[in-house]
């Protein structure tokens, strides 16, 4: 069984570095370890984004694959939020309160400027060894 069907797997981009900021909030905030976490630079990761009609070459979103559904965009992070319970759930919320249009036009606005803004690294981000469980590839 693939860790996609027991765990939600969040792809990324592993060399951006708003992206692997992203990851070290899941990482610090997934107390329960629910999430899976798969770079797009990865075998898994990019066959992922190819199922879920996503360009591995050029995403502008990242993905959020649970029980066989992709989400993307915000639908992606007011999921994930929701999932981690507390007042990342109500931070899903009141993000969800923004109509979706609206919300996904900031969303993609950011990711297509998402290295000039953050920045970019040379290689993938690589887990630290306590959290490379976490990982997929």
């Amino acid at each position: 069984m693939s860790a996609d069907a027991v765990h939600p797997v969040i792809v990324f981009d592993g060399v951006c570095v708003l992206c692997s900021r992203w990851v070290d909030f899941i990482l610090r905030h997934d107390r329960h370890g629910r999430f899976r976490l798969a770079a797009m630079q990865g075998q898994h990761g990019r066959s992922l984004l190819v199922a879920h009609g996503l360009s591995p070459d050029d995403p502008m979103s990242f993905l959020l694959v649970q029980d066989g559904q992709g989400y993307s965009d915000t639908d992606a992070i007011v999921r994930v939020l929701a999932q981690l319970g507390g007042r990342w759930h109500w931070a899903g919320g009141a993000l969800r309160a923004i109509p979706r249009p609206l919300r996904d036009r900031g969303y993609r606005w950011i990711a297509r400027h998402r290295y000039t803004l953050f920045g970019r690294r040379q290689q993938c981000r690589l887990p630290e060894p306590t959290q490379a469980w976490r990982f997929i590839d």
